[in-house]
């Protein structure tokens, strides 16, 4: 038996053959437009001080990530001396973590440099 191929959905043609409003020569609204700003106006130009400014200031950092345990370590040690091994172990500790975070903002601020 042999089936015959099922008519097409006749909503379907007429949405086939409606054409679109400018199609039929009809204009849509005109709509007012107006460019605030573009691109040739704008000032793009780089004057290159942050590659001053940015590792001057990451090297501040990690200065201050590194002295300022070893200035408190430092107290501590002058009130007790008989704790040096404490004293050299926390040393230890604070120079790996510094190092640590030194190395992660220098690698994360100034990439170019490493």
């Amino acid at each position: 038996m042999a089936e015959t191929p099922s008519s097409p959905n006749p909503s379907a043609q007429s949405v086939t053959t409606e054409q679109s409003p400018t199609a039929l020569g009809q204009e849509l609204a005109v709509e007012h437009r107006q460019a605030y700003g573009t691109a040739k106006t704008e000032n793009l130009r780089d004057s290159g001080l942050w590659r001053i400014l940015l590792p001057g200031f990451v090297l501040l950092c990690c200065l201050a990530v590194l002295a300022i345990p070893i200035i408190i370590l430092a107290l501590l040690l002058r009130n007790s001396p008989s704790f040096v091994w404490v004293w050299v172990t926390m040393l230890v500790i604070e120079v790996a973590i510094a190092a640590i975070i030194i190395r992660g903002l220098w690698k994360i601020f100034i990439p170019w440099l490493s």
